[in-house]
């Protein structure tokens, strides 16, 4: 990692949400690797040699007339990510049972210690997505329970379901950055009933599941839908979530289409993550 060089872009939105969402996401899609939010809009990261002087032609969002968005950019040379996320990473404790910790961080007396190196992917436990799916993870019998965690990011979900005794587990993610992560991930946690794949939902077929968590943004859960419901197994689990309390209507037609029911939902600073039951 210490000798890849990046560029570095300082993003300031106005207003912040849901600009700097939509933005992470288009730049994703541009070959932006990570994304550190700030208070005034978004840091994102592209290797150099990934990036030209059009890299954000097709990042639509920053012609719209409903947001202010400025930036600069710079390059950003021999970086020392262990040092970086040593310096931003922080650890946290979900309901003072899951801990989601960096492997420099001391170990806390919490019932389940997840240790991720995050680098360049997304799903720390620091967003308010992935916390609300941890606690979803915390509250519901995982025992024995065949698991598919959509989007995996750092695979920091589908490591909470095999330490809540979920087999076997499959973490699918479209991002090479984040399937590599995955992987070292799930060896860092010694995980011995997880399957990482590389993909979209086209790899889900003729797949089965009791479980299926998808913490993904709201365009490609109402685009996958129906692809998550023909996985699940009869009185099957959805978890959804990465979109606002404002989605939920469109979310949940959708879902009540597909014939599931609306079971619980989590909030945090508008952030939703949903329960529904096939």
């Amino acid at each position: 990692m210490s000798n890849i060089i990046y560029i570095g872009y300082e993003f300031t939105v106005t207003p912040l949400q849901p600009a700097v969402e939509i933005l992470i996401a288009e730049l994703g899609y541009a070959g932006f690797e990570s994304f550190v939010e700030t208070e005034t809009g978004v840091t994102a990261y592209i290797q150099k040699e990934e990036w030209n002087e059009h890299v954000l032609n097709d990042v639509q969002i920053l012609n719209s007339d409903q947001f202010e968005i400025d930036y600069t950019f710079s390059e950003i040379e021999q970086t020392n990510w262990n040092e970086e996320w040593e310096k931003n990473f922080s650890p946290i404790v979900v309901d003072d049972v899951c801990s989601v910790r960096a492997p420099f961080h001391e170990k806390p007396d919490t019932t389940y210690d997840i240790i991720i190196e995050p680098k360049m992917s997304f799903g720390t436990g620091h967003h308010e997505t992935t916390h609300m799916m941890i606690q979803h993870i915390l509250n519901n019998d995982f025992e024995n329970k065949s698991v598919l965690d959509m989007g995996c990011g750092t695979g920091v979900l589908a490591i909470l379901a095999e330490m809540k005794g979920a087999k076997p587990i499959d973490a699918v993610d479209y991002d090479n950055w984040c399937y590599v992560n995955s992987l070292e991930n799930v060896e860092r946690n010694q995980c011995q009933n997880i399957t990482v794949i590389e993909g979209d939902a086209s790899v889900l077929t003729g797949k089965k599941y009791d479980i299926i968590i998808a913490n993904i943004n709201r365009n490609i859960l109402l685009q996958d839908m129906a692809t998550y419901v023909s996985c699940l197994n009869e009185n099957g689990i959805l978890f959804l979530s990465g979109f606002y309390n404002d989605d939920i209507p469109v979310i949940r037609e959708e879902c009540e289409n597909l014939m599931l029911k609306f079971v619980e939902k989590f909030e945090r600073n508008q952030w939703v993550a949903l329960k529904f039951l096939n």
